[in-house]
């Protein structure tokens, strides 16, 4: 009877788990490449004797190997200490954190609290910022399940400090890459090309060009949908950026050059299987080595190939740097806006005009979210029957015109130039766009993201997104105007002398995209001597 009661007790007590005889029913989670991996442990005193394994948003084939291997060597070796399985590395993992979060959840707690670093302090007797932006198509990865090829284009994006020796003191990359409608990738962005062109890969409306534009998010935008085989693609770059930090750009190359596989761009393992580059990673010495598998445990993503090319958005933020006036700055952040456009109407041969706006804001900001220093640009692509010769152009994917090859597909993304890039070629009604940008810059200087906001809403055309001016013909915005006082008319007339373009209209959302620099701005501690 006393054996009955005692069996009854052990069963009326489980709560997560049981704990009889010295049995223990523990579970475990964490994340892996899909989604929720889950484990039930079993132990007896301080045996572990069963591991069970729950994850069905895995990629089957890839973790299969996973699911079979690490659970039988973890009851083997009575530890986590195994080897992840090759090819399934991410899954490996993540049977490993379940499985401690399972023993241990204080000290592998689910989901995972990372603790944030606090960032070094950089003093400088001088503070340079520069953008850098690098276009790059891509043919592949070959085809689709009908046969039919995948394309994109991949543009990273370079926020940087530099100091008064060229040493880069802060850093922030972010990138964009926007493929074919078929490419086979959760949160992918996607550009079935310009209405009229032939497209075979999606409906080729207005509506949906401009819905394919308006939803285009950068990888650090995609955050955890983005996993790589080791962490996600946020995370690889930021282990890149540390790597980077107090180096000039001519060291960043030299780095790449010594570091990385001129195969693939990727950093240098010691169990690679291409020949040339086990013979660049045999030539180096022990520390570099060492130094290396530091690296390669947060990142192997490649640092130049079809994605893009992150070395050279690098340097050419370093060519177009300038230099600030700021006692410090706590954040850096890059924001994008992303905006089709229809028109302006047709050509000389009735044919509809289009074309896609992004403007990239790079902004610095202190302690209270006030701009300390802020850098806008725009880069606007159109379709080639836009009349202007220095305007970037897609002509539309390979296979969806007789006239675009690979190879002028190719060539005519890596042409590409954004708006400052195209200097005075870019006139407008006060000077240049890069004149008319910089004068709206020094209105934001000093103002929080909610204070720009708040001057655009009050200062500028409800109708068109220009500051308002004295002289208008639209009776809205003079009714606007005239509510005014006549300090800020005066300011208003200092405004309007270097900037009359639109913050916000089918051209672009400059506003928007501060505002996205605000959002994903990255913790920094730079001081100017």
């Amino acid at each position: 009877m006393k054996k009955i009661l005692a069996i009854l007790l052990c069963a009326a007590i489980t709560i997560g788990f049981t704990a009889c005889g010295g049995a223990e029913t523990l579970t475990g989670k964490a994340d892996g490449y899909g989604g929720l991996v889950t484990v039930t442990v079993k132990k007896k005193g301080d045996k572990i004797t069963s591991v069970k394994v729950e994850g069905d948003k895995e990629t089957q084939e890839v973790a299969k190997a996973a699911f079979d291997e690490i659970p039988d060597a973890i009851v083997k070796a009575n530890s986590t200490d195994v080897d992840v399985v090759s090819g399934a590395t991410v899954t490996s993992k993540a049977i490993i954190y379940a499985v401690n979060n399972a023993l241990d959840p204080e000290k592998y707690p689910y989901p995972i609290v990372k603790d944030k670093e606090d960032p070094e302090e950089v003093t400088a007797a001088n503070v340079f910022q520069g953008f850098g932006i690098s276009n790059m198509g891509r043919i592949g990865p070959g085809t689709d399940d009908k046969d039919v090829p995948v394309y994109s284009f991949n543009q990273v994006l370079a926020n940087v400090l530099f100091d008064e020796n060229d040493k880069i003191i802060a850093i922030h990359v972010d990138q964009i890459e926007v493929a074919t409608p078929n490419y086979d990738g959760e949160g992918m962005p996607e550009f079935s090309g310009f209405p009229g062109q032939g497209s075979i890969y999606s409906d080729d409306t207005d509506d949906s060009f401009m819905a394919e534009v308006n939803t285009w998010k950068t990888k650090r935008d995609r955050g955890d949908t983005y996993k790589m085989g080791t962490g996600t693609w946020a995370e690889q770059m930021d282990t890149f950026e540390k790597v980077f930090v107090g180096k000039t750009v001519a060291e960043v190359e030299d780095w790449f050059k010594k570091y990385c596989s001129d195969i693939n761009g990727r950093p240098l393992k010691a169990d690679s299987t291409e020949d040339e580059d086990a013979t660049k990673y045999n030539a180096l010495s022990d520390d570099e080595k060492a130094m290396l598998a530091d690296v390669v445990t947060g990142a192997t993503m490649s640092l130049n190939d079809s994605h893009g090319d992150i070395v050279a958005a690098i340097k050419n933020a370093f060519d177009n740097k300038v230099g600030l006036d700021i006692e410090s700055a706590t954040g850096l952040g890059i924001g994008i806006s992303n905006m089709g456009r229809l028109g302006p109407g047709t050509d000389d041969n009735d044919v509809p005009v289009y074309s896609f706006n992004q403007v990239f804001a790079n902004t610095l900001f202190d302690k209270d979210g006030k701009i300390v220093a802020i850098h806008v640009d725009q880069m606007e692509v159109a379709s080639p029957n836009y009349d202007s010769d220095d305007m970037p152009k897609f002509a539309g994917y390979p296979n969806s015109s007789d006239d675009v090859t690979d190879d002028n597909y190719l060539t005519q993304i890596s042409a590409w130039k954004t708006k400052r890039e195209r200097g005075d070629t870019y006139k407008m009604g006060t000077g240049t766009w890069a004149e008319q940008m910089d004068a709206f810059e020094k209105v934001f200087v000093g103002k929080t993201v909610d204070e720009v906001e708040d001057w655009f809403k009050k200062y500028c055309s409800d109708i068109n997104g220009r500051p308002l001016k004295a002289d208008s013909t639209e009776d809205k915005d003079t009714t606007k105007y005239n509510a005014l006082s006549d300090d800020e008319k005066a300011m208003l007339a200092d405004v309007v002398t270097g900037a009359t373009m639109s913050l916000n209209d089918s051209h672009g959302d400059i506003i928007a995209a501060i505002k996205a620099s605000f959002e994903n701005r990255v913790t920094i501690d730079v001081k100017a001597k």
